[in-house]
């Protein structure tokens, strides 16, 4: 059993598998900043200064001025904006992995689509005639 498992592990996918999980993980926190930290305020600029992570829907009967104030208050809230956040980071996290996909698909293809031992340059017409006559020569 211990090998069949060591079998497994020593596959390709499960090794290509961990590191773009790896990768990913590590890809999150660029993605989470490129959102909070240039998307959001450029959107901002097109929505009136709307910062989405403060969007939300209050369930309470309270009254609250931000969606952070609502929850340190324990007040229920939908917090929509957030979810467009999250919304937003997905979108631009399947556009990046669409992208290296595609170019690790052509880069893959190039290399299957390569003879495996190159064509030789055909030789000039008299290299080839003078090398006609010396295997002649030599019958």
């Amino acid at each position: 059993m211990f090998q069949e498992f060591k079998n497994f592990i020593a596959r390709g996918n499960v090794f290509d598998m961990a590191v773009g999980i790896i990768i990913g993980a590590a890809f999150t926190g660029i993605v989470t900043s490129l959102v909070k930290d240039i998307i959001n305020p450029v959107l901002g600029l097109f929505t009136g200064g709307v910062d989405f992570s403060e969007l939300y829907i209050n369930l309470s009967d309270e009254e609250f001025e931000t969606r952070s104030a609502a929850q340190e208050a324990g007040a229920a809230t939908i917090n929509y904006g957030l979810f467009i956040n999250s919304l937003i980071g997905f979108v631009l996290v399947a556009i990046v992995l669409f992208m290296f996909i595609k170019t690790v698909n052509k880069i893959k293809e190039a290399a299957e689509n390569e003879p495996d031992n190159p064509a030789t340059p055909t030789p000039p017409k008299d290299i080839q005639l003078l090398t006609e006559i010396r295997d002649l020569l030599r019958k």
